[in-house]
């Protein structure tokens, strides 16, 4: 069994070994993360709109997360931790593939930032409080969604905020995700189970059954004109956020 294949509990170990195994292109943005290189911008843009609304920040302010502790749990290789410290976050970032941990700490430091990368799940992260929590296309890859979104409240301040994406269990996504990204290699083929997927009333409940407050549903859709953007649509893809 190789590093990525280690089991951290909540995450599941073949699917830590499928994504540790795309570490070496994560960073390229025609490589097998090319989707999450065009996912990113409209990604970034809803956590910066989500924590300048909850915080009254300044939208016009280059480091608005400065004194703000932030966890990307399922980090990859750190494409949205290293925006996020850039934002001024004090950044703690894991991942249970330790191929993309190595790939991320050697990219940072290229680009002269300090994150705290670990090798792990949520599980790293026992006893520590963020005001920022995100998790983003990661929780349909976990054993046991109900035990992953509790750990992760466990992890918030008590004015934190957690972000979380995933697909919607819906045609659209079956046809988009699997059928057409899949299937004309535009993401390599096994990295979605359509059955793992959960509805946004779904993932709601379990966020609310660990005692957080779901304050808001944002989609993202996608089309050939404009490529994926923020939309009132949650048929293929969503982000729920929560607080205390």
């Amino acid at each position: 069994m190789n590093a990525s294949a280690q089991q951290h509990g909540s995450i599941l170990a073949e699917e830590a070994a499928h994504f540790g195994s795309m570490a070496a292109e994560w960073w390229d943005p025609k490589g097998s993360s090319a989707m999450l290189h065009k996912l990113n911008p409209p990604r970034l843009r809803h956590v910066r709109d989500t924590v300048d609304r909850h915080w009254s920040l300044d939208p016009q302010s280059l480091r608005p997360l400065v004194g703000r502790r932030v966890a990307d749990i399922g980090c990859g290789a750190g494409l949205l931790a290293e925006p996020l410290a850039r934002l001024g976050a004090e950044m703690v970032a894991v991942d249970a593939a330790a191929e993309n941990i190595a790939v991320a700490r050697i990219h940072a430091e290229k680009q002269g930032l300090t994150i705290d990368y670990r090798h792990g799940g949520f599980e790293a992260l026992a006893g520590e409080r963020f005001d920022l929590v995100t998790s983003m296309e990661v929780i349909e890859h976990v054993s046991d969604p109900a035990s992953f979104v509790a750990g992760l409240a466990d992890l918030l301040a008590p004015d934190g905020i957690l972000i979380l994406s995933t697909p919607n269990r819906s045609p659209l996504s079956r046809l988009a995700l699997i059928g057409v990204a899949e299937g004309f290699g535009l993401i390599p083929r096994g990295t979605h189970d359509w059955n793992r997927f959960l509805t946004p009333d779904e993932l709601a409940a379990h966020v609310e059954a660990a005692g957080l407050r779901v304050i808001d549903r944002k989609g993202l859709s996608f089309s050939i004109a404009s490529g994926f953007q923020l939309s009132d649509d949650l048929t293929l893809d969503y982000f729920l956020t929560a607080v205390r």
